[in-house]
């Protein structure tokens, strides 16, 4: 059951360095990127650095095509979670109350917002890894991002300045103003991968980041699977 907007998380027997402020907490199957197919715990943090989520104010904001609900705690399973161990314990238990088969050498938890890494820490991730999970983190990579990361993808927005030049994933929405392909080929990243614009179904950014895949081979196409599908 979701937690009310108002409703704070505590557990007795932990004192954590921050507490956590959650959109929603739910079970699905990766959509996107490298990792599409997976299944994994989407953990899904409030608030954002490049935009307010308010509808009046994204086109001045310094990312204006975000697809994603990231404004208050009314999600699934959300709330403000006082302590690491709790909210630890909570993406354990959407793990285990929709897994039929347990594998716990394939607990898998993407951390993403929002921004994650305006709340992610040390202390979050390490509980995480206590209990079995993989952790897994999609940022606009503008801020630092703390060590235990066991997947980092980044997706630049505009011409904000990356803090992140190195990790597992680049994954560019496609096409961006000031946020051409070729400024991040030097980075030191495994995947490169570029994802068509969602614009109300404008089929127009499918077929130019097709087009240029096809002819830079070092980047991959990524489709949002879970649109077609109907699944968070």
């Amino acid at each position: 059951m979701g937690l009310s907007g108002s409703e704070v998380v505590t557990c007795q027997d932990w004192r954590a360095e921050m507490s956590y402020t959650v959109k929603e907490v739910f079970l699905t199957l990766q959509g996107e990127g490298c990792q599409t197919g997976r299944v994994a715990v989407f953990c899904r943090f409030s608030g954002c650095n490049l935009w307010n989520g308010r509808a009046a104010d994204r086109q001045a904001a310094l990312c204006s095509f975000c697809d994603t609900d990231f404004v208050g705690t009314d999600g699934k399973n959300g709330g403000r979670y006082a302590e690491a161990e709790c909210l630890a314990d909570q993406v354990e238990r959407v793990w285990c109350e929709g897994i039929e088969v347990e594998d716990r050498e394939a607990r898998w938890v993407v951390l993403t917002g929002g921004e994650p890494l305006l709340q992610v820490d040390e202390a979050l991730i390490d509980a995480l890894h206590r209990r079995g999970f993989r952790v897994a983190v999609e940022t606009n990579g503008t801020l630092a991002a703390p060590v235990g990361l066991d997947w980092i993808c980044v997706s630049p927005k505009g011409d904000n300045r990356l803090l992140i030049t190195a990790g597992d994933e680049l994954k560019l929405v496609y096409p961006q103003q000031d946020c051409e392909p070729e400024h991040f080929e030097r980075l030191n990243f495994q995947n490169f991968l570029l994802q068509p614009r969602d614009e109300g179904g404008d089929r127009r950014h499918e077929a130019a980041a097709l087009s240029y895949c096809l002819a830079h081979p070092r980047w991959k196409l990524s489709l949002q699977t879970h649109k077609w599908l109907g699944i968070p």
